[in-house]
């Protein structure tokens, strides 16, 4: 299965082992909830989903790589301690707590969730010395002599031998214990992952075009080779990061991430294309509605790489709007919560408190993405530069509430004119396609990239553009006609069959 449904199994599984019934006793008793194992090639975003499933379930996640570990970092340290048995002293080995344990417990203390999920990757690579521990963990729920504190879920992770040389097989004794899940790479999945991480455009645009780029793995006489989705999105920090600096990738600087010579030579070729067509076609003109018959004339003589590398040009950047859109609509939002609680108490000094208080609390617990964070900070930091405002026009009751209620208004100003703009844009955009490309593929590209993405679907769905309902339904019935030929071909065969 892809990495997206495997999320959706493990998060099914969570929800169902930590579900209580009437007594407040698990309704899967802790003895029959079989720890998950995930396996799949390197790099798809194992380590990611459980971060989101952690998130979306609100429980914590204590994560390890078990190869960075010892047999007595994992099981703990040897120590004598003497017992009386039947009247006689004895010297006994036990072992201290061991620290991946610990690091439960401690999570547990510093943020007050007492579920979770303890993740451990790369399971089945470990060492000859740590291999009968493992599997005492998966079969038993303890590390050493101790358990796995009760309302904590284990879910490991691995990669099958054809990508490790020191992986190692599980018996059946183990397997029959276990959930296991098999997960393989899938393009059109990590698509949608990949609007939501902002990965940089230029990658996006060129994936579309070599799509058997994203993911290989190849054994040469020169050793492995290999690009991976890890790859592409460590990639794509440092291209943003570089376009910042006002520095170039080069192919050697792009084979540091992606270790396949080809492929990173062929897309440090594209990335110099791309920022040319940048230039060429002039991006931020034409989604402020100007453009003329030279850009027309030029498409028109494009190849067709060119002409998706423009369509994936444009949906980048609205990429951008809408994200903006999306960010600043939900910065709106929560302040407007958090100014409700002030209007009912008349103290904003106790609001801001709030909100820093409740901020501190979901950030302990790495509840907050990274979107999630940037937005509650920029609301504190409005809510203090309101109380300051406040305190320097030595404003209080009804006075005060109605300035908050003038600057509030002021940030609901900006929001629509954020919304506005990128409305614009997006309609400027839909003419220059239609002027340029018509009813063609690369339209069906753009309306179909509009529907991947993340931050599209959340502007569409609210604000109306006629001509994406427009383009949009006509794909759809071009699906729908597909999908009848498809079950049309397969009721003939099935009637060929039977008359054979």
């Amino acid at each position: 299965m892809d990495i997206k449904r495997a999320k959706n199994e493990i998060k099914d599984s969570v929800e169902a082992y930590l579900k209580k019934d009437a007594c407040g006793e698990y309704m899967i008793p802790v003895i029959r909830q079989r720890p998950i194992l995930l396996m799949g090639p390197p790099g798809i975003g194992k380590t990611q989903i459980m971060e989101q499933v952690a998130r979306e379930c609100g429980i914590g996640l204590v994560a390890y790589t078990i190869t960075h570990h010892t047999r007595q970092s994992a099981i703990g340290l040897p120590f004598i301690r003497e017992k009386e048995y039947g009247g006689q002293v004895f010297s006994v080995t036990e072992y201290t707590m061991s620290e991946i344990i610990a690091s439960v417990y401690e999570k547990i203390e510093q943020t007050g969730i007492r579920e979770g999920i303890l993740f451990i990757d790369e399971i089945n690579c470990v060492s000859e010395t740590l291999a009968p521990a493992m599997l005492q963990f998966l079969q038993c729920k303890t590390f050493g002599n101790q358990k796995i504190p009760e309302g904590w879920i284990i879910v490991a992770a691995g990669n099958p031998p054809e990508y490790n040389k020191s992986v190692r097989d599980f018996d059946i004794v183990t397997l029959d214990r276990i959930k296991k899940i098999e997960v393989e790479e899938n393009y059109e999945v990590w698509r949608e992952y990949a609007y939501q991480a902002e990965i940089h455009p230029a990658i996006l645009a060129y994936l579309e075009l070599r799509r058997d780029y994203f993911y290989r793995i190849e054994t040469t006489v020169d050793g492995k080779m290999f690009a991976t989705a890890r790859g592409w999105e460590d990639l794509s920090q440092l291209l943003k990061t570089y376009d910042v600096l006002g520095k170039k990738a080069d192919r050697e600087v792009v084979h540091q991430y992606i270790q396949h010579w080809k492929i990173a030579k062929d897309f440090a070729n594209y990335l110099e294309l791309y920022e040319k067509y940048k230039k060429d076609y002039g991006l931020e003109r034409i989604l402020e509605g100007q453009y003329g018959e030279d850009t027309l004339e030029k498409l028109k003589y494009a190849s067709f790489d060119e002409r998706l590398s423009v369509v994936g040009m444009l949906i980048g950047k609205l990429s951008e709007m809408f994200k903006e859109c999306y960010e600043t609509d939900k910065y709106v939002t929560r302040l407007f919560e958090y100014l409700k609680q002030y209007k009912s108490c008349e103290n904003l000094k106790d609001t801001v408190a709030q909100a820093q208080k409740d901020y501190e609390k979901l950030r302990r617990a790495e509840q907050l993405t990274k979107t999630a964070d940037r937005i509650f900070r920029r609301v504190i930091d409005t809510l203090e530069r309101y109380l300051l405002t406040l305190q320097k026009e030595h404003l209080e009751g009804e006075e005060a509430l109605e300035r908050v209620r003038e600057k509030f208004a002021e940030e609901t100003q900006k929001r629509e004119c954020v919304i506005e703009r990128t409305g614009n844009s997006l309609d400027y955009a839909f003419d220059f396609m239609e002027d340029a490309f018509g009813d063609s593929h690369e339209m069906v590209s753009f309306v179909t990239e509009l529907n991947t993405n993340y931050y599209s679907v959340q502007f569409l769905k609210d604000n109306d553009c006629d001509k994406y309902y427009k383009y949009n339904k006509g794909l759809l019935l071009d699906e729908q006609h597909e999908e009848v030929l498809k079950q049309l071909d397969a009721v003939e065969e099935a009637l060929n069959t039977a008359l054979k």
